[in-house]
């Protein structure tokens, strides 16, 4: 299932994807009773990449340049969630488990999850 995630990027300078990570956030959105992960990353040289459910990997020219293109894309940062945040959603915070695998190709097959209808 492919979806587009909403998240655009302008960048046009120099991109390394090999220098470092410094830090990793989770973030996710939910439209339409779909969970949709984004994972940002933020390298050493202080550009910040966002891989999206659909395995494409946007980069902007800061973390904070970043982080505002997934709130624009109404992704939240799952380190600032709390219950009431994922309680209209019909799931517990702690059931909100990222994608995990060693490679982004890993990760793209478990981006995205339906949740489940409530019954009524």
């Amino acid at each position: 299932m492919s979806m587009n995630s909403g998240i655009e990027s302008d960048f046009d300078g120099e991109y390394d994807e090999r220098s470092p990570v410094v830090t990793t956030a989770w973030w996710v959105a939910c439209p339409a009773r779909m969970l949709v992960w984004a994972r940002l990353q933020v390298r050493e040289s202080g550009v910040g990449d966002v891989l999206d459910c659909d395995g494409q990997v946007l980069v902007y020219d800061s973390e904070d340049t970043a982080r505002a293109a997934l709130m624009d894309a109404e992704f939240r940062a799952l380190d600032g969630l709390d219950d009431d945040d994922v309680a209209g959603w019909g799931i517990l915070l702690e059931d909100l488990i990222p994608p995990e695998g060693e490679h982004d190709d890993d990760l793209v097959p478990h981006m995205m999850r339906a949740l489940e209808v409530p019954q009524r």
